[in-house]
């Protein structure tokens, strides 16, 4: 029970690594907020967790995380519900392979308002509620320290996220509020999971550690950094990628 009456919020946590990590947290004692891109899409990924777990501490929000203010006003409402707000998960995000000829300013600029303007308007909003104890973790990638041959504003956005959780990790620590991000490396999330074993394979032997890396792998990172095992933690940006930026 790590994060026994602590409450999170977690952005992109209707699927994927963002459901792994609002699952770990409930299991480790957290009261979680689940924020889905659209409030359908968040109140389905709730409702799956009651039907397993009928008297889990979740709930569901949807607000645009392109919207600092909007954003600000879900987390004050998650308060409001379970009392306070203890850590919040920057962990929306898209991502694209785009060849550099091909990019078009709409795709470029959703890169930027999603994987780049989320996370700081998420880091802005927590920065008004958090108090001294305060966690903001951040989802970065593997890709922020190694480049992709295709879709350069993906990795562009992950830098960024790098550079924001550096940045506010000196700006918010005189506050007591810890900032850190997680970078996963390949990860068996639904798209990946999809793919036939022959496409799989060769990706697996790449890695170090020679298997794809599970969600829970990732949110194992998340529980470290957000609880108080992690109190003495800042700035970092955890690789979780079986070794591939070693």
């Amino acid at each position: 029970m790590l994060l026994k009456g602590k409450t999170a919020v977690v952005t992109g946590g209707s699927r994927g690594i963002g459901l792994a990590i609002v699952k770990r947290f409930l299991e480790e004692g957290a009261n979680v907020a689940l924020c889905g891109s659209r409030p359908e899409t968040a109140q389905k990924a709730v409702d799956a967790i009651l039907a397993e777990h009928p008297d889990a501490p979740v709930m569901g929000i949807a607000p645009n995380i392109a919207d600092e203010a909007e954003l600000e006003a879900a987390f004050r409402e998650v308060v409001e519900r379970f009392g306070k707000l203890d850590i919040v998960c920057n962990n929306a995000g898209i991502s694209q392979s785009t060849p550099l000829a091909d990019y078009t300013a709409e795709e470029f600029d959703k890169i930027i308002d999603i994987n780049i303007k989320g996370v700081l308007n998420g880091c802005q909003a927590a920065s008004r509620v958090l108090g001294e104890g305060g966690v903001i973790i951040n989802t970065s990638s593997m890709v922020s320290k190694m480049g992709q041959p295709s879709g350069v504003a993906y990795p562009m956005s992950k830098f960024a996220v790098n550079g924001i959780t550096i940045s506010l990790a000196r700006e918010l620590g005189p506050r007591g509020i810890r900032v850190n991000a997680v970078a996963p490396g390949v990860t068996a999330t639904d798209m990946v999971a999809s793919l036939p074993e022959e496409m799989i394979k060769p990706i697996a032997d790449a890695i170090p550690l020679k298997r794809v890396g599970q969600p829970e792998d990732v949110a194992n990172a998340f529980v470290f950094l957000a609880s108080d095992l992690g109190s003495y933690v800042t700035g970092e940006v955890l690789a979780v990628d079986g070794g591939m930026t070693v």
